[in-house]
This record gives C-alpha cells, sequence and structure tokens, in this order.
C-alpha cells in the first residue's frame, strides 16, 4: 500500500489512530451521497405522494425511494467488507434501534379499526 494514500484518523475510544486508505476513503464519500438522496427521495415521497410520478421522471417516488434505498445497503455492505464497520456491531445497533421504535413510536402498535379508517 502506497504511503502516500492513507489517512490518520483518531479513533478516540482506544485513543489510538487507525488507517483509512484511498479505498475506505471514497467508500465513506459515495454513502455520504447516497444518505442525502435518500433523504430527497424520502422529501419527494411527502411532497408529492410516494404513489405519485417523480416530476418529469418514468418512475414513482417509491421505485426512486426503493432504488436509493438500494444504493445506501449497497453502500453500508461495503463499509462493512472494506472494514470500516463491524457487522456484528451494525445488526446489533439495528436491533437495538427497533427495541428503541417498540417503545417509543407507533410503528409496532396495533390500530383499531376506527383508527384505521381515519387514516384512509
Amino acid at each position: 500500500m502506497d504511503l502516500s494514500t492513507i489517512y490518520r484518523t483518531k479513533d478516540r475510544k482506544a485513543n489510538t489512530y487507525m488507517l483509512i486508505d484511498k479505498k475506505q476513503e471514497e467508500i465513506l464519500l459515495i454513502t455520504q451521497e447516497e444518505c442525502a438522496e435518500v433523504i430527497q427521495a424520502i422529501s419527494k415521497c411527502f411532497r408529492f405522494g410516494i404513489a405519485n410520478f417523480k416530476p418529469g421522471k418514468p418512475k414513482t417516488n417509491r421505485e426512486h425511494l426503493e432504488e436509493e434505498a438500494g444504493d445506501l445497503l449497497c453502500m453500508i455492505e461495503l463499509m462493512i467488507e472494506h472494514g470500516l464497520l463491524d457487522k456484528s456491531k451494525v445488526y446489533a445497533a439495528s436491533l437495538n434501534k427497533r427495541t428503541k421504535l417498540e417503545t417509543w413510536s407507533n410503528i409496532f402498535k396495533k390500530e383499531s379499526v376506527s383508527e384505521q379508517n381515519q387514516s384512509i
């Protein structure tokens, strides 16, 4: 590995420096871009409706969101493959988030029939 392509970043927890090579840097930059594209796709769903077509595009907002979510999922997998993330820690964090959502959000709560009718 060419030392000119390595970046040192501080690992605050271990109080050491870890090396990030050019591939890892590119993966992080593309992941950052993909996160922004997912945010934009979600915004279009709220503004124009999830089933509506993206203005001037042949895809619905759902199809566009699915594409962008897939792109982001690919980048998360690449971060794991290239040692930027630990797969077991990512999975544990995902389960932890789900548990929090089950407690603090309405996502997993059963709706009564009258509540379902009101949201239509």
